[in-house]
């Protein structure tokens, strides 16, 4: 997993990626694209499959992201996956003044409108979608992108709550688990439900692709691990004074968490965040081992998604290209390993 950068450095990055052995590239959207990342990286020797994970979808009409996608599974040859997601109101309001309203029903319409949109790329149908949140009905030739040689973009959504992984397994093409995911998490709501949604629509679960993203904490010493584990601390309490993510704590014993997290962050103190989120806490969410046998443990860790397409996705990879020393081409080791066992 990694954030985008200007461009020319992306894809450089693109290159160190492919030859320390990573297999590919989760591309997340803050200050920069996601979308023009990968379209870097596409336009390297390399041949890392490559995803947006996940790019914002309500501030761009479904054309807009239709169109972005298409010319990615082209210029990948077929490699690109379209990750989506509807980020929260805060930021579509406020950041993209954009509407959030109905956050559930919208992206499922959205991925629907992507797929009727594709169809009509092929030339297989005229472009005629009515919903409740988007219509589209004009294409005229001169204004599609025309059929490529590269499969549709299979499209993949971000998905925390039963609804949205119901949702996600009726009528996407996978889901992107968030990274603060417990195994209580994916063996009680991640399987059941998304499992659920797909069958429900007459599908069959084992096709749908399930990004896993892992915090990782590895090392050969103690100090080296404590790098990792603070590290996998942060990004704990800060996803988790997200309302919308307190079941998770609640799930395994930990109620009242998010509440703490948030009058934490209030307090002034920035590392008072980090004094909420204990070792006994931190241990749920993350993955720990030596550089030997962190490839097998994460291995376990995802027995519980056998039957699946899951993508491990190493969360901190990104973290250490961006630090000296070899971890980074440590982390594409651990990546072989795993695509192995």
């Amino acid at each position: 997993m990694t954030g985008a950068m200007p461009l020319r450095q992306f894809q450089q990055h693109a290159v160190r990626a492919a030859d320390a052995g990573f297999s590919g590239l989760v591309v997340t959207e803050s200050g920069r694209t996601a979308y023009l990342a990968c379209a870097a990286a596409a336009l390297t020797r390399t041949d890392l499959d490559l995803a947006t994970g996940v790019a914002v979808a309500f501030p761009r009409s479904p054309m807009v992201t239709a169109s972005v996608a298409w010319e990615l599974a082209d210029a990948s040859g077929g490699r690109f996956r379209l990750g989506i997601g509807p980020q929260v109101r805060a930021h579509v309001e406020r950041r993209y003044s954009s509407v959030f309203d109905h956050p559930g029903p919208r992206m499922r319409e959205y991925v629907l409108a992507l797929k009727a949109i594709f169809r009509a790329f092929r030339g297989e149908v005229p472009l005629d979608f009515a919903g409740d949140y988007y219509t589209f009905s004009l294409l005229p030739p001169i204004w599609s992108p025309g059929p490529i040689d590269a499969a549709d973009p299979p499209v993949d959504v971000a998905a925390v709550n039963p609804w949205m992984l119901r949702m996600a397994g009726e009528v996407a093409d996978g889901v992107h688990v968030h990274p603060m995911n417990t195994l209580d998490y994916l063996r009680e709501t991640l399987v059941p439900n998304l499992d659920e949604g797909a069958r429900r629509a007459g599908r069959d679960p084992a096709a749908l692709a399930v990004f896993v993203p892992l915090f990782t904490v590895v090392g050969d010493t103690d100090e080296e691990r404590a790098r990792w584990r603070e590290a996998s601390r942060t990004m704990v309490g800060f996803y988790g004074s997200t309302p919308n993510y307190a079941f998770i704590f609640d799930q395994i014993g930990f109620e009242g968490t998010t509440e703490r997290l948030r009058a934490a962050q209030k307090s002034g103190d920035p590392a008072a965040p980090g004094r909420v989120i204990s070792d006994e806490l931190l241990a749920h969410f993350v993955v720990e081992g030596t550089w030997a046998d962190i490839s097998r443990r994460i291995v376990e860790r995802c027995r519980v998604l056998e039957g699946h397409d899951v993508h491990v996705v190493l969360y901190l990879a990104g973290m250490a290209a961006a630090q000296r020393g070899d971890a980074f081409e440590r982390f594409g080791a651990v990546a072989r390993r795993v695509a192995r066992l």
